[in-house]
């Protein structure tokens, strides 16, 4: 069984509901070496929402993960956002910081609204 991304021909997966099982099975295909972070975050998400006696927990790991994979199934998105992440932490100019923060902001906004999260959330 092979750990490299299954992706259709032009890299179209379609996004799956925020469900945790339709998420993983997602990442499965397209980021399969995130799928353990994704159990262990689930499962910590579970104890805090039975800790709190709320769902918050688990609606804001949902969210966090369908971004996730709203950007993943882009596979030139998810690069680009990397390289921005990287140039963000070295960059000194303020100018070319606010232009960068502003294209990371495009992507997150893109994927948020693929994934129906209505702000962009946390990557």
């Amino acid at each position: 069984m092979s750990t490299a991304a299954e992706q259709p021909p032009g890299g179209n997966v379609p996004q799956p509901a925020a469900t945790a099982e339709d998420l993983r099975a997602t990442l499965a295909r397209i980021a399969p070496d995130a799928v353990p972070t994704f159990d262990a975050e689930r499962a910590t998400a579970i104890t805090r929402a039975r800790e709190q006696v709320s769902s918050a927990p688990v609606r804001r790991f949902l969210r966090q993960w369908a971004l996730y994979v709203a950007i993943e199934r882009h596979p030139d998105m998810a690069a680009r956002l990397r390289r921005l992440e990287d140039r963000a932490a070295h960059v000194t100019d303020p100018d070319e910081a606010r232009a960068i923060a502003s294209e990371i902001g495009r992507i997150l906004d893109k994927a948020a609204a693929e994934a129906g999260v209505a702000d962009g959330g946390a990557r």
